[in-house]
């Protein structure tokens, strides 16, 4: 089977990526530089996404998050309503960070410049919503480096030798 290499723009972010989170099986890594309140449906109420990963943690999948800032207070709010993440969902903050990355399974990776908001990839109508655009791909050189990248930040290894570290108010290496 070839690879997917899909193109994605605008509304697209909600239907493609909502889904592949609702299919992960093993392992989901979400990169962002911004998180807010994304809702998404479910049935014919709009939910926290954060009710979806505490569905899939609860499946056994492994989260990992890399964000760039605290969250707004909205998704704060939002978070202390699902407490099985604060144990489970494993998050490293970097003030660096802009990547936006989603790498599911580590087989399918979203590259692209939707952040974790409702106007990014949130249920929000096509006239309200940030004009978005990226890349949902299976190609295994594309995964890999998107993995590779990822893995990197997660691990530290720019954390050594960067110079901004009194700017990263949750330091995990030194």
């Amino acid at each position: 089977m070839s690879p997917m290499l899909k193109y994605i723009k605008n509304e697209q972010h909600y239907d493609l990526l909502v889904e592949a989170i609702r299919q992960v099986r093993r392992t989901l890594w979400i990169g962002t530089a911004d998180l807010k309140d994304l809702y998404i449906k479910e049935g014919k109420e709009a939910v926290p996404l954060l009710k979806l990963l505490e569905r899939k943690v609860k499946e056994g999948i492994e989260i990992r998050l890399i964000h760039a800032k605290e969250p707004g207070k909205n998704y704060r709010d939002d978070f202390d309503k699902y407490p099985l993440l604060w144990s489970r969902m494993e998050r490293v903050l970097c003030p660096r960070v802009h990547f936006k990355i989603l790498i599911f399974d580590l087989e399918l990776a979203y590259i692209g410049s939707a952040n974790l908001t409702g106007a990014a990839f949130g249920m929000k109508g096509k006239d309200n919503r940030n004009f978005e655009a990226g890349i949902l791909t299976s190609e295994a050189d594309l995964v890999s480096e998107a993995v590779e990248q990822f893995d990197g930040m997660w691990m530290g290894t720019p954390c050594k030798t960067c110079k901004r570290k009194r700017f990263c108010g949750d330091r995990v290496w030194m």
